[in-house]
């Protein structure tokens, strides 16, 4: 196997427990180095004792941080909702029911132009840092077109999410007991091939608390985990209904009650976290502060989709969830890191510690904070993903 040294890096992110000190839960190593083989991480520590290797890397005094962990996309989807964003900002409000507009498109796309949105988006993220993501179907709504989202999806990453339940489909607006059998039926037994999660968008305007339940029970036993849509628009069941069902993560979490904090903070449920949409809607910001303090584990993702968070910056997140939503800027890093494996029940990526896998991201910055310090600044400069130079 061939072995490559990074040396001279002036901050080294690891996220690795054993490091953690005082505040921070970033593990932080100073003047650093972390060694590669093939397409794991074997050895981290002070550059100046880094072993021998077949390869080096002069990191030139810049900090270096895990791959961010995405946990929350919608990336297989035709067509553009620039209308409706213009719409918005001139003071329409956001609703569940914009979505119709991308099935429209998405369904009357080819494979081809389908997966060749996917991979531009996906080539857009990792020059900025993503190195894992997830992303679901949901703007098919038909079993052929969810199931080949799912399909298509499945070539790029393991982390795909039937999302059948996102909307009910147009045609069967008069009849929405009809489409959960659907999704929990015919469409499920196509889908659930292709997929690792199921996801139900659980909000006014998309599918009640009764008719989530249903859609992640049914899920639940053909083999996929739960995640949800929860408490986006509004306060309603979904947070507890993740804690029900022990689902990897409960997602926006914008809405929250003392008892939905509490749950999320005696559960193995990630409150997700994502902010773009708060931005690209001008809806009241998620607080952080408060779930971090109740002991909640916290992601951050980008969310991104055509319609209310059309960005696939982490960085971007990061640096609006320490200004707007409450967090450190260590807090913001590791949710964007650590927090997103959790999200997804990984310990093989979002850290740098022996036995994970060699994503890194350098920055063109000696530290992390730079991430929030700078926003907007194109900071990412290399990245590896599984022991690869890709950027």
């Amino acid at each position: 196997m061939s072995s490559t040294a990074i040396t001279d890096i002036a901050t080294l992110v690891t996220n690795d427990p054993s490091l953690a000190r005082g505040d921070s839960p970033l593990g932080l190593i100073r003047d650093a180095a972390v060694v590669i083989e093939d397409d794991r991480v074997v050895w981290t520590g002070a550059s100046s004792k880094a072993p021998a290797t077949d390869n080096r890397v002069d990191a030139g005094g810049r900090a270096v941080l895990p791959g961010f962990v995405d946990s929350h996309s919608h990336l297989l989807f035709a067509g553009d909702r620039t209308e409706e964003f213009n719409a918005r900002m001139s003071g329409r409000p956001y609703s569940a029911g914009g979505i119709r507009t991308t099935v429209a498109a998405t369904r009357a796309a080819d494979d081809a132009e389908l997966e060749a949105n996917l991979t531009r988006y996906l080539a857009e993220a990792l020059r900025q840092g993503t190195t894992t993501f997830e992303t679901k179907s949901g703007y098919g709504l038909t079993v052929a077109d969810e199931s080949r989202a799912l399909r298509l999806a499945a070539r790029h990453t393991d982390e795909v999410t039937y999302l059948g339940a996102h909307i009910v489909a147009p045609e069967f607006a008069d009849d929405p007991a009809a489409y959960v059998d659907l999704v929990t039926g015919e469409m499920l037994d196509a889908c659930a091939p292709h997929a690792r999660w199921i996801d139900v968008f659980c909000e006014k305007g998309a599918f009640d608390g009764d008719q989530a339940r249903a859609v992640l029970t049914a899920g639940r036993a053909r083999g996929l985990h739960p995640r949800i849509h929860a408490n986006q628009l509004t306060h309603g069941p979904g947070v507890q209904l993740a804690v029900e069902v022990d689902a990897a993560s409960a997602d926006h979490c914008t809405h929250l009650t003392d008892a939905d904090v509490d749950a999320l903070a005696h559960s193995r449920t990630v409150a997700t976290l994502l902010p773009g949409a708060e931005f690209s809607t001008r809806a009241a910001w998620p607080d952080a502060r408060r779930l971090l303090d109740a002991g909640a584990t916290v992601a951050l993702s980008t969310d991104c989709n055509p319609g209310s968070s059309f960005t696939s910056s982490v960085p971007f997140c990061v640096a609006l969830a320490v200004r707007d939503m409450g967090m450190t800027p260590d807090e913001a890093v590791w949710s964007a890191t650590a927090g997103g494996a959790a999200a997804l029940r990984r310990t093989d990526v979002g850290r740098i510690a022996p036995g994970a896998f060699a994503d890194l991201v350098l920055l063109d910055a000696p530290s992390h904070v730079h991430l929030a310090y700078r926003p907007g600044v194109p900071l990412v400069t290399g990245v590896w993903r599984r022991g690869e130079r890709v950027v």
